[in-house]
């Protein structure tokens, strides 16, 4: 590989979008730097949009190693593994973050809770449903008797929450994860 071209061999053109890409961030501004971002709950900083763009490349790398398989089948699992803490941090970005501002409410007639739980990353969330209303997300630090639980890995719960494949177990009334998928 030559100095500045990105490598032919796809594994090493990951690696290369990811040094790219941090060197970028780093050299843009101060990560306490005010900056605009279309999610009201976020912080409106550089490192809130760092974080964003983290997540989203982590997703389309995902969406691009299952087209990379070509294997056909839709619910093959790549066997990249998030780690553990940037997992639960997506998990927490759609559930906490995003979510709230994102759904239209209105158009969801569910009531219940939801219980996510990313296991090796020590991390729950409860979202109680109400019809027509803006959910409640909170974190919580124990388990609790929910409508439907999404729990496993935090890699796995991370990859559900999203709407990829994924291991993670799901039970309960399935309804309950509708407004958690809406656009």
């Amino acid at each position: 590989m030559r100095r500045g071209q990105p490598p032919e061999n796809w594994t090493e053109l990951l690696d290369f979008s990811a040094e790219q890409m941090t060197g970028m961030v780093a050299e843009l501004a101060d990560p306490a730097t005010p900056a605009w971002l279309p999610f009201t709950r976020y912080a409106q900083t550089v490192g809130s949009w760092a974080r964003r763009q983290a997540h989203e490349a982590a997703i389309h790398r995902l969406d691009a190693e299952h087209a990379l398989a070509g294997s056909g089948d839709p619910s093959a699992i790549p066997s990249l593994v998030f780690d553990p803490e940037f997992a639960a941090d997506g998990i927490d970005e759609l559930i906490a973050w995003m979510l709230p501002t994102r759904v239209k409410w209105d158009q969801f007639a569910v009531s219940g809770s939801v219980l996510v739980h990313a296991a090796d990353a020590g991390r729950m969330w409860r979202v109680v449903l109400h019809p027509g209303q803006p959910a409640t997300i909170d974190p919580v630090t124990a388990a609790f008797d929910a409508g439907v639980t999404v729990a496993g890995t935090a890699d796995a719960v991370y990859r559900r929450v999203w709407g990829r494949p994924s291991h993670a177990s799901v039970s309960g009334d399935l309804r309950l994860l509708e407004p958690l998928a809406a656009p």
